[in-house]
C-alpha cells in the first residue's frame, strides 16, 4: 500500500498531462506512470496531491558526503578533486542487484533526515573547497526539479555539477536537466534487452538514446559505468557488442568502467565477479578501439591508471580513489608525445585521496 501524500510534501513537478479518464501521466521517463488521486508513480517520489503531479522530496536528502571525484567514477573530470555528494530516495528503476538499495528502494522517507536548499548546498561545497556536486546515491532523474535548482545555485558560484545517472528518462526532460549538468556517469548496465526487462524493469533504447543526446547534442563530459554480473551480462559476445557500439556511436574517447557485482539486496545469492572477468572485458573493450577502460571496485592497478593513447605511457597513476603519479600538462596533452587527452582538466595542485567525509549541511 503506498504511503499516503501530504500537504506538506507538496512541490510542483514539471513533465506530466492529464489522461481522457481522468488520471494524470507522469512524462518525466519512459515508465509514464499513469496516477489517479494520492497515487504515487514508481519511483515513490512523484505523485498526485489535490489534482497535479507533485516531487515529494524536493530539499530533503538522504546525507551528504564529500568524495573523491573518482569515486563517480569520473576519472577524466579534474582528477584528484573533491565532489559534495548527496542523494534522496526513490528510483524509477527496479534493479534486482541495486547497491544502493536502502536509498534507492526506501518508502520510509524518514531516512531524509538532512534538509537543504540548494543555495544551502552550493555554500557549502565552496566553503569546503569542492569542485563540484554530484547527484548520486538514487538517480537524480526521479529529483530533477531539486537536481536543476542546486545546479543554478552552484553555477552561480562556479561550482560544476555531476549527474550519476542511469539515463532513463524522456526527451523533454532530458533536455531541461543535462542542461544543468556539467558531466554525467551514465550506469549503462547491459546491453540485451532481456536483461533490462528481466533485472531492472526498463528497456534498453531509451539509455542508448541518451548516450547519444549526451554525447552529440551537449557539451556535457560523458562516462560510462557498467557493472558486471557474473552469467548475466558478462558474455565475450555482449561485450563486444557493447564496446563496438560504444566505439561507433559515441567515440572511441568516451571511458568506461567495468566494476565488480557484489552480492547484494535480492541478488545475495550470486557470486562476486573475478577479476578475470574484469580484464577479460578492458582488453575486449580496447580491442574495440576504446581509448581509456578502467576496472573497479576491485584493487587492480593497471586498471586503475590512465594511459597515453598513443605512446601508451602513464599519465594518471591511481591507487583506489587516490592519485600516486600525475603527468599531464597544463594544457592537458602528454608530455611525451604531446597528443590531446580527453576531459575536463584543470591546473593539478593535489589529490583529495580516498577520504569520505560526512557533511551537515542546514538551511
Amino acid at each position: 500500500m503506498d504511503e499516503p501524500i501530504s500537504s506538506a510534501e507538496r512541490y510542483p513537478a514539471k513533465y506530466w498531462h492529464w489522461l481522457s479518464d481522468g488520471r494524470i501521466q507522469c512524462d518525466l521517463c519512459p515508465r509514464d506512470c499513469r496516477l489517479h488521486e494520492g497515487q504515487r508513480g514508481a519511483c515513490f517520489v512523484r505523485g498526485r496531491l489535490d489534482d497535479e503531479m507533485v516531487l515529494t522530496t524536493y530539499g530533503r536528502s538522504s546525507g551528504f558526503c564529500v568524495d573523491p571525484i573518482e569515486k563517480k567514477p569520473l576519472n577524466h573530470f579534474y582528477p584528484g578533486s573533491s565532489v559534495l555528494s548527496f542523494g534522496t530516495a526513490g528510483c524509477n528503476l527496479a534493479c534486482k542487484f541495486c547497491q544502493n538499495w536502502d536509498i534507492s528502494k526506501s518508502r520510509n522517507f524518514d531516512k531524509l533526515a538532512d534538509q537543504a536548499s540548494p543555495e544551502a548546498i552550493a555554500r557549502t561545497a565552496e566553503r569546503l573547497g569542492c569542485k563540484s556536486v554530484a547527484f548520486t546515491y538514487n538517480d537524480p532523474v526521479i529529483f530533477a526539479e531539486y537536481a536543476m535548482d542546486v545546479a543554478d545555485a552552484c553555477h552561480e558560484r562556479n561550482i560544476k555539477t555531476v549527474a550519476v545517472t542511469a539515463g532513463y528518462i524522456h526527451a523533454e526532460p532530458r533536455r531541461d536537466f543535462f542542461a544543468k549538468m556539467d558531466a554525467a556517469n551514465v550506469d549503462l548496465k547491459a546491453f540485451t534487452e532481456e536483461f533490462y526487462v528481466k533485472q531492472t524493469g526498463s528497456r534498453l533504447q531509451p539509455v542508448l538514446q541518451t548516450l547519444k543526446y549526451l554525447k552529440h547534442e551537449t557539451q556535457v563530459w560523458l562516462e560510462l559505468t557498467t557493472l558486471l554480473i557474473p552469467g548475466l551480462n558478462d558474455s565475450t559476445e555482449e561485450l563486444q557488442a557493447l564496446s563496438e557500439w560504444v566505439a561507433r556511436e559515441l567515440g572511441v574517447e568516451v571511458p568506461i568502467h567495468f566494476t565488480a557485482f557484489h552480492p547484494d539486496y535480492k541478488m545475495i545469492d550470486m557470486p562476486s565477479t573475478p577479476m578475470s572477468t574484469l580484464i577479460r572485458a578492458r582488453n575486449i573493450a580496447h580491442m574495440a578501439g576504446l581509448k581509456y577502460v578502467y576496472t573497479g571496485n576491485v584493487h587492480n592497478k593497471d586498471g586503475d591508471i590512465t594511459f597515453c593513447p598513443s605512446c601508451s605511457i602513464t599519465l594518471i597513476e591511481r591507487d583506489w580513489y587516490e592519485i600516486a603519479h600525475y603527468r599531464l600538462t597544463s594544457n592537458s596533452h602528454c608530455p611525451d608525445c604531446d597528443i590531446a587527452i580527453a576531459g575536463r582538466f584543470d591546473e593539478y595542485a593535489e589529490t583529495f585521496g580516498r577520504r569520505r567525509m560526512s557533511v551537515t549541511i542546514g538551511g
